[in-house]
């Protein structure tokens, strides 16, 4: 008799534990507040900084897109499976995973109407001059959603510390110009630009307040930069970011009217980590990777 009002003890805590109300957790995404109701146990990702920042939480991923661009990420999901590209779902892909919750955010942030047919889905999209508190948020975030806060707040911790080291180097050292290239072709940025938050987090001036580039940057001439004269070139290569075979960044600005600034001259010319910078921009590790080259670079002559 004892057994069996043990085996319905037993019983009866399964079936307590399985009524349970599911733990509803609000956090911030690119639309605004939403409710996640349950820990996810299988997740699809199309946004390459959220993969970035779900891998340095020691999160499994069980969807990915077919590129994911960064060095740093390749190799490492072998065992996921590819749901689509950046830009576009394999919804047949989606739906055979099954995965819980789907995230997207960027390039792929225009898909989540199709996504959601398959998952709950959450636009998780880091962009603008205010990028680098977004990314924190991101983080936190990301904490709340597979219950690993500490991992989360340790993060955040390091995060900041990599801005700090950046923000000394650069402090006093001049002003800067943010320079895309794109094989031959050449852009550039203000601080109110996709590439702003390198400004704003840095506290680095801008080599002209009037430029007002949004996401495509404003296209210039050589003689452009050569009459603006920066102390400083950041250059970020698209080309090499998505992993064309046009001309790379260096070869495009190696020429006569580059060679007359004081960047080039004083040896002043950081090239940003590119993929890191244009895919991948607020992902943890990808951008803390873009402040240890602009803290290397700025601290050149130390």
């Amino acid at each position: 008799m004892k057994k069996i009002l043990n085996l319905f003890a037993l019983v009866g805590l399964s079936l307590t534990a399985t009524c349970l109300p599911a733990l509803s957790a609000e956090i911030q995404t690119a639309a605004g507040p939403q409710s996640i109701e349950t820990t996810p146990n299988k997740v699809a990702v199309f946004d390459i900084a959220a993969i970035d920042t779900l891998d340095a939480l020691g999160i499994k991923i069980d969807g990915v897109p077919n590129n994911l661009y960064l060095d740093s990420l390749k190799g490492k999901f072998t065992s996921a499976q590819q749901v689509g590209t950046l830009f576009e779902p394999d919804l047949e892909a989606l739906n055979a995973l099954a995965p819980e919750l789907i995230i997207v955010g960027g390039r792929s942030s225009t898909q989540i109407d199709q996504t959601s047919r398959i998952a709950p889905s959450i636009d998780m999209t880091i962009w603008g001059d205010d990028l680098i508190n977004q990314a924190r948020q991101r983080i936190v975030d990301y904490g709340t959603i597979f219950g690993v806060n500490d991992k989360a707040q340790a993060l955040v911790a390091e995060f900041d510390a990599k801005i700090k080291v950046a923000k000394d180097a650069a402090n006093g050292k001049g002003n800067a110009l943010i320079v895309m290239t794109n094989g031959p072709k050449i852009s550039v940025y203000g601080p109110k630009s996709r590439f702003g938050w390198v400004h704003t987090t840095l506290a680095i001036p801008a080599a002209d307040e009037n430029i007002d580039a949004g996401d495509h940057g404003d296209a210039v001439s050589f003689e452009f930069i050569a009459d603006i004269d920066p102390d400083w070139l950041i250059v970020v290569d698209r080309a090499a970011a998505i992993g064309s075979n046009e001309q790379n960044a260096k070869a495009t600005l190696d020429n006569e009217l580059i060679r007359q600034t004081k960047a080039w001259k004083n040896g002043n010319v950081i090239y940003a980590p590119s993929a890191n910078v244009y895919i991948a921009a607020g992902g943890a590790r990808a951008t803390m990777d873009v402040f240890d080259a602009l803290a290397a670079g700025f601290a050149k002559d130390e």
